[in-house]
């Protein structure tokens, strides 16, 4: 596994956004972990975030794209960031583009924010978790709607590798219904590998007891 994966799997439980416990999650399930992307408050997390993601868009993706475009509202944040460490450490301008959830009908008119999305365009789609595809079944025929554009793929930090609609990923089904490439980050594998036994900031966050509730939880809804 790269360094910044693993770097980043750390910087996950020490910003308090990957938790290990008992959770009941929006679709239902029960489940052993939990992430929250909206726990990244601090300029210097944001830095970090930005660069994580920057990296892992790069080494899937490569640079040859214009546009990132976060769908309201936790990836509004994640697209400026990204764009501004995305030129930090390979020096190219990326655009970065958002939706808004209601038509803006003065001023900066329309239901885009930040950059406009035109015709050749390519673009990047960067989203913090993805579990049921909903959110990309908004924004898709809104970016779509702009021109002739191509959506490279999508970017979130956490693959949970779990069932979606179907007994596939949410990201093997959006790449399936889509037509697009789909990236991760990490994948929840790669956690349970890096942390388990391990200790992460001072504590074992995956021990036995919870690596055992993990499986558990995978037998059931594991993709």
């Amino acid at each position: 596994m790269e360094a910044y994966k693993e770097e980043f799997i750390e910087f996950m439980v020490e910003s308090d956004v990957l938790k290990f416990g008992d959770f009941t999650l929006k679709s239902g399930r029960r489940s052993p972990f939990f992430m929250n992307a909206g726990a990244y408050v601090t300029g210097s997390q944001l830095s970090r975030l930005g660069e994580y993601y920057a990296k892992a868009i790069h080494d899937t993706y490569g640079d040859d794209f214009d546009v990132l475009f976060g769908p309201a509202y936790k990836g509004i944040p994640l697209s400026v960031v990204t764009a501004i460490a995305f030129h930090k450490l390979y020096g190219k301008e990326i655009r970065y583009c958002s939706n808004r959830k209601e038509v803006k009908d003065h001023g900066d008119t329309g239901i885009l924010l930040g950059s406009k999305i035109k015709d050749g365009d390519k673009v990047v789609v960067i989203e913090d978790v993805t579990t049921s595809g909903k959110s990309i079944e908004e924004t898709f025929p809104i970016i779509k709607a702009q021109g002739d554009v191509k959506i490279i793929g999508l970017m979130v930090s956490l693959n949970r590798m779990e069932k979606g609609k179907t007994d596939q990923c949410a990201l093997d089904e959006i790449k399936e219904v889509y037509g697009m490439e789909t990236g991760a980050i990490v994948t929840m594998e790669e956690v349970v590998s890096h942390l388990y036994n391990k200790p992460c900031q001072g504590k074992i966050v995956i021990d036995d007891e919870m690596k055992l509730k993990i499986d558990a939880y995978y037998e059931e809804y594991g993709a």
